[in-house]
């Protein structure tokens, strides 16, 4: 369903239900036996577990090996159907990257689903790649899963997001108005999408307020 500009009472609702202290709460439970690396509440999916085919390693000879200056948040831009199989997807994507667009692998490096999960992209320290004009290098690109100018992201993928941000950050060093939309980036879209820009500063503060502990575990 599409909400329009006054569609902020959810959110409202959202945020006042997930307390800063029951958000947190929720990200620091364990992660399941399947992670290997804790950089979500879910624990992080690799690319090799989602199926992944690794580039040749030639194929990054030509490309921008980057230093960490910022993190940039998109949405998928499409609708994403409840059970989809987000493994699937993301073969798919890489395909399309590399057939299509002759991009070395998925253009971001983090990819949150609805439920939470997160899962590894491209190799961090290779710039992302954008089907708009601005410049990638420096940026961690995290994607979540949805078109949200017409879906709103659930309560577990902002959660997971959230934390996710809070540990790159401290990870990098940076402070949190590093945290951008790509919107922010280049009037060439509307990405991350209306329905996660009027929570983005409430996402941006719950990133800042993860643990340092609980970042860095």
């Amino acid at each position: 369903m599409r909400r329009g500009a006054h569609s902020s009472r959810p959110w409202a609702a959202i945020w006042a239900a997930a307390s800063v202290t029951t958000v947190l709460g929720l990200l620091a439970a364990p992660a399941p036996a399947h992670a290997i690396e804790p950089l979500a509440d879910r624990g992080l999916i690799t690319a090799a577990q989602w199926g992944s085919v690794s580039p040749p390693e030639a194929a990054y000879r030509s490309r921008r090996h980057q230093a960490i200056t910022g993190l940039t948040v998109h949405h998928q831009g499409e609708t994403w159907q409840a059970g989809a199989d987000v493994a699937a997807y993301l073969r798919r994507l890489q395909q399309w990257s590399r057939r299509e667009r002759a991009w070395v692998d998925v253009p971001y490096h983090y990819i949150v689903a609805p439920d939470g999960a997160v899962y590894a992209g491209r190799d961090p320290q290779w710039a992302g790649d954008s089907n708009t004009d601005y410049n990638t290098l420096g940026q961690l690109q995290v994607m979540l899963l949805g078109n949200f100018e017409e879906q709103q992201p659930s309560p577990a993928q902002l959660q997971a997001t959230a934390r996710l941000l809070g540990q790159l950050l401290a990870l990098h060093g940076l402070a949190p108005d590093r945290i951008r939309a790509h919107r922010h980036h280049t009037t060439q879209t509307v990405c991350p999408g209306e329905q996660l820009m009027l929570v983005f500063e409430d996402l941006r503060a719950q990133a800042a307020a993860v643990p340092v502990g609980d970042r860095q575990r």
